[in-house]
C-alpha cells in the first residue's frame, strides 16, 4: 500500500447513556485502521455502527475516549486545539445535506472558507472560478443554492470541500440523499478528484453499490466495531463475515432467494449447487468437470458482472445423473467453494 495518509491505532469513543446508571455506550470500539495516501477507502455498515463517529474522529471534531489518531506522521490527538484547527485545514468535508449557506451564492459558498483562511480576493475569485468549472456549476455562479437540484447542490459541496486544496476528503454519506442517476454522476466526480488532484477519499456509507462503484477498499462495522477490512472486490467475491456478505448479495443479486430456491427444488429434481464465478469467468475446467463423469448440468440461476474490470458473480446448477459420479465431479471442483443448496 502507498504511504500513510490516516492511521487509527485502538481508537475509542464511549458516550454517557441516558438515565443515571452511570454506564456508558461504546459508539466506536478499539478500531484499528490505516488509510492510503491516494485510496478510495469506503466504510460500510447499518445506521448506528460507528461509521460518523468514526468519521468526526478523524478530523478531531470528535476527541477519542482512547486510542490515537495520526493524519501522515502527526498525530492529531496530542496536539492542542489551535494546532488541530491548522491540520484541519487539510481535511475538506462533504456532507449528505450538503450544509450550505442558504443566504450565499454558489460563488460565495466557495469563496467562504478562503475568505476565512485569509487568501485575498484577486486569488480568491480564480480558485472559485476553477473549482465551479471543474464541478460543472460555473454558469451557476450567481445563483443561489435554492435553486440547484439536489445533484448541483452536492457538486457545490464537493467544489467547497476543495477550495482550501486539502489533501483528504471525507465524505459523510454523500449520495443517500440522490437518485440514482445523479449518484452516479456525483460518483465520478469524486473518482476525477481523486484520480487528478491525488486526493485521499475516505467515504462512509450504507450503499454497497456506491462502494463497488468507487472504492479501492472497505472496513465493513457492526455495533462500533471494524469487523472485516479488504479490497472492494475480495469484500464482493470472498466475504469474511455475514455483514458484508448480506451486503454484497444486496447488489449482486446473484443468488436465488427462498422462494426462488423452493420454485427451482419443485421444478428440477437433480442436486442443486450455488458456484461463485471469480477472477477468470466461467473456467474451462467447470463444465468439464461434470462431462467427464456423465452429469448433465444445467444453469437455473445467477448472474455475472464486472467489479474492478474482474468478473463476479455466481451460477447455480442442477446437477443430475448417478449421484456418485455427481459426488466424483463436485470434488474435482473442491476449489471453487462450492455451496450445496438442494438435496
Amino acid at each position: 500500500m502507498s504511504e500513510t495518509r490516516v492511521r487509527l491505532d485502538r481508537v475509542s469513543k464511549r458516550f454517557a447513556a441516558r438515565g443515571r446508571s452511570g454506564i456508558s455506550v461504546a459508539a466506536v470500539d478499539d478500531v484499528t485502521l490505516t488509510i492510503g495516501r491516494g485510496e478510495i477507502f469506503g466504510i460500510i455498515g447499518q445506521s448506528g455502527a460507528g461509521k460518523s463517529t468514526l468519521l468526526r474522529m478523524i478530523n478531531g471534531l470528535e476527541v477519542p475516549t482512547s486510542g490515537r489518531v495520526y493524519l501522515g506522521e502527526r498525530e492529531l490527538t496530542a496536539l492542542a486545539p489551535a494546532q488541530q484547527r491548522i491540520e484541519r485545514r487539510e481535511i475538506g468535508m462533504i456532507f449528505q445535506h450538503f450544509n450550505l449557506f442558504r443566504s450565499r451564492t454558489v460563488a460565495g459558498n466557495v469563496a467562504y472558507p478562503l475568505k476565512v483562511a485569509g487568501v485575498r480576493q484577486s486569488d480568491r475569485d480564480r480558485r472559485v472560478a476553477r473549482l465551479l468549472d471543474f464541478v460543472g456549476l460555473l454558469e451557476r455562479a450567481h445563483d443561489y443554492p435554492e435553486k440547484l437540484s439536489g445533484g448541483q447542490k452536492q457538486r457545490l459541496g464537493i467544489a467547497r470541500a476543495l477550495a482550501t486544496d486539502p489533501s483528504l476528503l471525507l465524505a459523510d454519506e454523500p449520495t443517500s440523499a440522490l437518485d440514482p442517476e445523479t449518484t452516479a454522476d456525483v460518483l465520478a466526480l469524486l473518482r476525477r478528484v481523486n484520480r487528478q488532484f491525488g486526493v485521499t477519499i475516505v467515504l462512509i456509507t450504507h450503499e454497497m453499490e456506491v462502494l463497488r462503484s468507487i472504492a479501492d477498499r472497505v472496513a465493513v462495522m457492526e455495533a462500533g466495531r471494524v469487523i472485516e477490512v479488504a479490497d472492494v472486490y475480495d469484500v464482493f467475491s470472498r466475504p469474511r463475515t455475514q455483514v458484508a456478505a448480506r451486503f454484497a448479495g444486496s447488489v449482486l443479486h446473484d443468488r436465488p432467494s427462498p422462494e426462488t430456491l423452493a420454485r427451482l427444488r419443485k421444478k428440477h429434481p437433480g442436486r442443486l449447487v450455488t458456484i461463485p464465478i471469480t477472477d477468470g469467468g466461467l473456467h474451462s475446467d467447470l463444465l468439464r468437470a461434470f462431462d467427464d463423469q456423465g452429469v448433465k448440468a444445467e444453469i437455473v440461476y445467477g448472474g455475472i458482472s464486472e467489479l474492478q474490470e474482474r468478473p463476479i458473480g455466481s451460477l447455480t446448477f442442477a446437477l443430475s445423473g448417478d449421484q456418485d459420479a455427481v459426488d466424483r465431479s463436485l470434488a474435482r471442483l473442491a476449489g471453487h467453494r462450492i455451496e450445496q443448496i438442494g438435496d
